[in-house]
């Protein structure tokens, strides 16, 4: 088995890799649960997206530490060989979704990959399978084959930029509103008045189709160009602005 000293980036970038599939596809687009899911205290949507972020700005972390270290190997002139590389990602990938399932699913409790399931143990143990211990699993065969050669690098880098272009196509994908929903979902600061939502909205010509009993999150028929005008105006979320949560008109969660 080759053990460079690069290896162990290529596996921290493996295992942001496997946050980043784990959070778009499962927080995201199917929306089969949140980060904080079935943590009693955490029951509005405001803090369960919230916790998605930070849960995605932490993957980030560790993409840049990886990236860096791959960078500092490669500045070194060490010898950074395509099937080795791609191992260690592919492992990487792997193990994070063993730890996620062995952490957050069964000892934490604070998910299930499927929480309306009626039974989430098959899902969990399904998904620990197929995207954790068998990745985990080619990526130990890959490792162990002998050093790979140029044209395998170049092959490692073309997976790469096909998934982060995959990456960036889904997020892209969820950044536009469903077709048949022409509302907008709007989550205002924590401590807005029903008043000053109300001024918020009629500022920007929005009728109000559906509110929580405080107002903190609402739902409107509005101009879409008048959308970026309610961050100046005390919201924190507003679907279809793709800043600073592109996907939230998306949201199928109850709050």
């Amino acid at each position: 088995m080759c053990k460079a000293p690069w290896l162990k980036y290529a596996l921290l970038l493996g295992v942001a890799l496997g946050g980043f599939f784990d959070g778009i596809l499962l927080h995201q687009i199917l929306q089969w649960h949140h980060l904080l899911s079935l943590i009693p205290a955490v029951t509005d949507l405001r803090t369960q997206v919230l916790w998605d972020g930070y849960f995605h700005l932490f993957m980030y972390v560790l993409t840049m530490v990886g990236l860096w270290g791959l960078w500092r190997a490669r500045r070194r002139q060490e010898d950074i060989a395509g099937r080795p590389l791609l191992g260690a990602i592919t492992a990487g990938f792997g193990i994070w979704h063993m730890l996620d399932g062995v952490l957050s699913h069964w000892l934490l409790g604070i998910h299930r990959i499927k929480i309306d399931s009626e039974a989430p143990l098959l899902w969990d143990i399904g998904w620990f399978l197929v995207f954790g211990l068998l990745p985990a699993l080619v990526g130990w065969y890959l490792l162990n084959r002998d050093g790979g050669s140029g044209s395998a690098l170049r092959r490692t880098t073309a997976t790469l930029v096909g998934l982060t272009l995959l990456s960036a196509g889904s997020g892209g994908w969820a950044l536009l509103p469903p077709a048949d929903n022409p509302f907008t979902t709007v989550v205002f600061r924590k401590g807005a008045t029903p008043s000053q939502v109300g001024e918020a909205l009629s500022a920007v010509q929005a009728r109000m189709v559906w509110s929580t009993p405080d107002m903190g999150v609402v739902v409107v028929d509005m101009p879409a160009l008048q959308r970026w005008k309610l961050y100046q105006r005390g919201a924190l979320l507003v679907g279809g602005t793709g800043v600073p949560a592109g996907c939230f008109n998306w949201s199928t969660a109850k709050v």
